[in-house]
């Protein structure tokens, strides 16, 4: 990897991978190994009722934030605007022994 690229977050990484399950463009089951815990299980009740899936324009991310509460987790939150239409989502990322990031909980606000 060329030195000065900037490698992304987690958070970005998964705010992206969240909002391609909730609007329909991927499947529940590409979080299977991302996740852990009830976080799988409440992505498939989500995912039912397809909250992000549009007819207009496409849901993206709009902003993150995040806070670190302990090392080797994260708390965040993202914005996920479709046209005029804007959303929140929260997520919980940890770290597993393997260093590798998983989903441990997801929440998604109604439209405003």
């Amino acid at each position: 990897m060329p030195r000065g690229v900037p490698q992304p977050r987690p958070t970005d990484r998964f705010a992206e991978m969240l909002v391609a399950v909730l609007s329909g463009r991927r499947p529940v089951h590409a979080m299977l190994r991302h996740s852990a815990g009830q976080a799988y299980d409440e992505l498939i009740r989500l995912a039912e009722h397809g909250p992000l899936r549009t007819r207009g324009a496409r849901p993206v991310v709009r902003d993150i934030g995040w806070f670190v509460p302990r090392e080797g987790a994260i708390e965040a939150f993202a914005r996920i605007g479709a046209g005029d239409r804007l959303r929140a989502m929260a997520f919980r990322l940890e770290r597993g022994r393997d260093l590798r990031w998983r989903c441990t909980a997801v929440e998604l606000g109604g439209p405003r």
